[in-house]
């Protein structure tokens, strides 16, 4: 029997189309420029504010896997108050935060300080991947995805 709260199998045509976004906005990402251990810390920062365990535990092995390292993961819910993160990376950072919280972070639209560092394709590409990460915390959460040790 499926779980009652599964959308993801209620609905798999709908959860395919999410894989695809997904796979769109993570090519778009490298065409754009912007490697794939920033889009793995950008997942992980979105997945923190929405309160995923599934998510965090998944991106995280990942980010571990490309190279990232404890120290880094252990300070990235506060890395305004770090040196551990390059210009890129914080730019991204600050994009997941505004796009994530968009009813609270003030204006979206407002990437001045992100232009400086990305350029135009790669907010595009950060704020696409923001965007499919906070679809799947969302379906992992209202989906009760366990995650046990």
């Amino acid at each position: 029997m499926t779980h009652p709260n599964r959308i993801n199998s209620l609905a798999p045509s709908v959860y395919d189309a999410l894989l695809v976004l997904s796979q769109e906005s993570e090519e778009f990402a490298e065409r754009a420029g912007l490697s794939p251990g920033v889009a793995e810390l950008v997942k992980i920062r979105a997945s923190q504010i929405n309160g995923c365990a599934f998510c965090l535990r998944m991106h995280s092995k990942q980010a571990r896997e490309q190279g990232e390292t404890p120290d880094r993961l252990a300070v990235l819910s506060a890395w305004r108050e770090t040196e551990y993160f390059t210009p890129e990376e914080r730019a991204a950072l600050s994009l997941t935060e505004k796009t994530t919280l968009i009813a609270t972070a003030g204006s979206p639209y407002e990437h001045e300080r992100e232009q400086m560092v990305l350029s135009n394709d790669q907010i595009a590409a950060v704020q696409w991947i923001v965007i499919a990460i906070n679809a799947f915390n969302r379906v992992a959460v209202i989906s009760e995805f366990n995650v046990k040790p």
